[in-house]
């Protein structure tokens, strides 16, 4: 069946009005303006965009899923006093439900495009990392993974940063066309890639592929699993009866699986492949460089 870091950078000062204006909330004029955001994405569209005009901060430990991430009371205070907080929307962050954070100073990035938010009907309850259980069900969150809604989340970040310090408005314009051009140019190449080879059936190891799976039409079907533990052996029998339906020989992870589970799944010709969401900062690189990375790894998987 188918189809189914916190950077530290030296900034200006930013006039929010006449010369005698007063540094808005979190902002003082050592540091200039300070933007937090609740994914690494954000962050780095923010940075693209803002250049040494913003501070930008992202404060999730990087061994956790920022989406299930809970801040702790420092963090929090960080994300009330920034000048501007961006969220990804999409029901990502489930912290913001227990959090008030200051409205005049907090912009939803999918606001105008909530008509192409991914629905999970149904969803196990499973765990991964500290976060606790938690369910996949409802809005699926990682729209970024569409470089053309990432695209929209970038517009959003770049109209939130003219409206707060409209006399930049120029360079974020100039910071959003380069970092749009960059992301477009991503689309391309992955629809180039899935189009060498339309009908062939991959696995994902996780069901955070939505959005990607939509863009690309892609002929994917997801499990459960987790990279940094072994599967149960109910786990290998639903694999080897999905197997027998949807033959794959490709399986995406969003990071890399214990080499038990690999050697194993190669017994069953199946390959492991990295694809990283890249939900929150990578070890090295920046997140286009990540994607540069997934790109190689899914064109292999296309040859």
């Amino acid at each position: 069946m188918r189809r189914t870091s916190i950077l530290t950078i030296p900034v200006l000062l930013l006039a929010c009005g006449g010369g005698d204006s007063q540094p808005a909330a979190g902002e003082s004029e050592a540091d200039g303006p300070i933007v937090f955001t609740v994914n690494y994405p954000l962050q780095y569209f923010a940075q693209r965009i803002g250049g040494d005009r913003v501070r930008v901060e992202f404060p999730a430990p990087p061994d956790e899923d920022p989406a299930f991430w809970t801040p702790d009371a420092e963090a929090i205070a960080g994300y009330q006093s920034a000048d501007l907080i961006l969220l990804n929307g999409a029901t990502y962050a489930k912290w913001l439900a227990v959090v008030s954070l200051p409205q005049s100073r907090t912009v939803n990035t999918a606001a105008g495009f909530q008509d192409r938010f991914i629905y999970e009907e149904s969803a196990v309850t499973h765990s991964h990392g500290p976060g606790g259980d938690h369910s996949h069900e409802g809005t699926t969150f990682t729209t970024w993974l569409d470089p053309t809604i990432a695209v929209e989340h970038a517009r959003a970040i770049k109209d939130a940063l003219a409206e707060r310090w409209p006399d930049h408005t120029a360079e974020f314009a100039a910071g959003f066309e380069a970092l749009e051009r960059d992301l477009l140019e991503l689309d391309r190449q992955l629809a180039e890639i899935v189009a060498a080879d339309h009908d062939k059936e991959l696995l994902a190891s996780h069901p955070i592929y939505q959005y990607l799976t939509r863009r690309y039409d892609l002929n994917l079907h997801a499990v459960r699993w987790e990279p940094g533990e072994a599967p149960t052996p109910a786990m290998w029998a639903e694999l080897q009866t999905l197997l027998g339906d949807h033959p794959a020989a490709w399986m995406l992870w969003e990071g890399e699986p214990l080499a038990e589970t690999a050697a194993e799944l190669r017994a069953l010709g199946v390959e492991p492949i990295v694809f990283d969401q890249c939900g929150n900062a990578p070890a090295g690189g920046d997140y286009m460089s990540v994607m540069a990375e997934n790109l190689e790894r899914l064109r292999t998987a296309y040859r």
